[in-house]
């Protein structure tokens, strides 16, 4: 969504973050390199959302930053649910405790640090909703590794799927993330296993379920 001022009237007009949420966002832009990379108020109402109409008893989200995301899928939780998350950065360990601690989250999100190809492959979980926002280069290795083992039914939705525009570059000109989430497009877009769309939605989210 490029017209700022369109964005602002899309917020205003949207439920507020919680005290907890807006302070993340807040200490997020105050202490990170790259606060773009968290979610923000209107994708995570979205994000929110979402969880609340699927009630997943089981969410993975793949990429968790500084945990925002995290607590908003984790608000649609079905009673007993638990969320996954994975973070590469061992640094953000202590901001996700956190604030997953403050918005009190801390018995229903499980925070596992490291790669996730490798971290994946040990969970037997049955996923309702999985959400994606990691490596951009690896999208479709996390699909391929997941889709199988998805019921009829899940969830999947991948952020950054429009890449700032540059997924409309002719791909010998795509860099490698780029290019990650170009092929990742057009995969889910030919896989009969599924339904997809995109939303351009901030950096654009890819909704996918699996047929």
């Amino acid at each position: 969504m490029k017209d700022k001022n369109i964005y602002d009237y899309c917020e205003k007009h949207t439920t507020p973050e919680s005290m907890v949420q807006a302070e993340l966002n807040r200490i997020t832009y105050l202490t990170q390199m790259n606060p773009r990379m968290l979610a923000g108020h209107l994708q995570g109402v979205f994000l929110r959302m979402i969880s609340r109409m699927v009630r997943p008893h089981r969410i993975l989200e793949i990429g968790t930053f500084t945990g925002y995301s995290a607590i908003n899928l984790a608000n649609g939780l079905a009673s007993g649910g638990i969320l996954h998350t994975i973070e590469i950065n061992p640094e953000q360990e202590e901001i996700i405790r956190k604030y997953i601690g403050e918005a009190g989250f801390e018995d229903r999100i499980i925070l596992h640090i490291g790669e996730a190809l490798k971290i994946i492959p040990m969970m037997n979980e049955p996923w309702d909703l999985v959400y994606i926002d990691a490596d951009k280069e690896n999208y479709l290795n996390y699909y391929k590794m997941l889709i199988d083992r998805l019921h009829p039914g899940c969830f999947i939705l991948a952020d950054n799927t429009l890449w700032d525009g540059k997924v409309l570059l002719e791909k010998s000109k795509m860099d490698k993330e780029t290019l990650g989430i170009a092929e990742f497009n057009e995969f889910v877009n030919r896989d009969d296993r599924v339904e997809n769309i995109i939303l351009p939605l901030r950096d654009g989210i890819m909704m996918i379920r699996k047929l």
